[in-house]
């Protein structure tokens, strides 16, 4: 079985932003991750239905703000068409109510704008590896299912590696923060680039700490303690 739509089993990706220099931008990120092809860039929620009428798409890249619509509601759209292709919100869109609409309504993967190239490129290949565990037929036992949801991870913080009462999409938007930051930030400048509150940002930067993907370093100040900073390794 090919892994998709294209010429040589190339996933085909459709990008659809409002902004033309960034869907612009996004298209070119996708070029250059090996098993994807662009299929072509929408500006609005309408130009991208057309593309998907008429053009295989195996996974489209949506932006929440679109001028017609939003990206959630034109996945509804979608799935009521009976069009069922994969989705990744690529979105400034920080609340949390968001995050959760877009994983009701079926999307697989949340990406907070900005982003760096390598924060994309994880995405896409989490997908394909999605891709190749779901070629196939017949039952799948436990550790083929537990293959599959861990693709979807991709370099998230996985469902295993969170305590309870943690939500890996809370973690990816603190992530994703990091990610795109140019330096260390505080505990209170990642709360408010992510919508959160500074005490659950504050949660999941020790969470992070602990397992590895994040380091603190301490940032003195003429008086008073010392200000926390945190990177992303």
């Amino acid at each position: 079985m090919t892994l998709g739509s294209g010429p040589g089993g190339l996933l085909e990706v459709l990008v659809v932003d409002d902004d033309v220099r960034v869907a612009r931008v996004n298209a070119a990120y996708v070029g250059k991750v090996a098993g994807f092809r662009v299929a072509g860039q929408a500006h609005s929620a309408a130009e991208a239905l057309a593309l998907l009428e008429t053009t295989p798409v195996d996974l489209v890249l949506l932006d929440h703000y679109l001028p017609d619509e939003t990206g959630l509601s034109l996945v509804r759209r979608l799935r009521q068409l009976g069009h069922h292709t994969d989705i990744i919100m690529v979105t400034a869109a920080r609340d949390i109510a968001t995050v959760q609409a877009a994983m009701r309504h079926g999307a697989l993967q949340y990406l907070v704008k900005p982003f760096t190239f390598a924060g994309l490129r994880a995405k896409l290949e989490g997908y394909a590896a999605l891709r190749r565990a779901l070629e196939g037929d017949g039952e799948a036992g436990q550790d083929q299912v537990d293959r599959i949801f861990g693709a979807l991870g991709g370099a998230s913080a996985g469902p295993a590696e969170l305590p309870k009462g943690h939500s890996v999409l809370t973690a990816d938007l603190v992530r994703e923060v990091l990610r795109g930051a140019e330096g260390p930030l505080s505990a209170q400048e990642v709360a408010e680039r992510s919508s959160l509150s500074r005490q659950t940002a504050q949660r999941y930067l020790k969470l992070l700490e602990r397992t590895g993907r994040v380091r603190l370093s301490l940032k003195y100040g003429e008086t008073g303690r010392p200000e926390h900073r945190y990177v992303w390794v």
